[in-house]
């Protein structure tokens, strides 16, 4: 299971904003939609993430989002993983530096999808488990 590309368990279609949204909105959209990171994707390209904990040090800073844009408050130095990389390194990521997603692009930095821990954790519980018991919804791939 740690030895699959990354590529068969990733998301391939997130919700992501631009980097000229308006971070209100986008604070809006994180709240209404319970997501606490979110791909910053132009034309294709990956430009960086931006995070609830952004939104609340501008919040901390006492900074009026209104004329804010994702592109003032969104980190761009991001690890990032590619399509063909292993299941186990994105683990291995997750592990070493508490990370809750890694945006996937290819080598030329084109968005191809994230892969967030709970995809790991629910791909090695599928591979143990044939049937969960509880929270079936939740462990079953929607694409299988």
């Amino acid at each position: 299971m740690m030895n699959e590309e990354v590529r068969k368990i990733m998301t391939t279609d997130p919700v992501t904003v631009t980097p000229d949204q308006n971070v209100e909105e986008v604070s809006y959209l994180m709240l209404k939609q319970h997501l606490q990171q979110l791909p910053v994707v132009k034309d294709g390209e990956f430009m960086g993430i931006i995070t609830t904990y952004d939104l609340w040090k501008q919040y901390e800073n006492k900074t009026t989002l209104k004329d804010l844009c994702v592109k003032d408050v969104m980190n761009t130095k991001v690890v990032r993983i590619s399509p063909i990389d292993k299941v186990g390194t994105a683990a291995e990521l997750f592990a070493d530096r508490r990370f809750k997603t890694i945006p996937v692009v290819n080598l030329d930095n084109q968005f191809k999808g994230v892969v967030t821990a709970f995809d790991v954790i629910r791909e090695a519980f599928n591979s143990e488990y044939n049937h969960p018991i509880l929270y079936n919804d939740k462990f079953e791939r929607k694409d299988k």
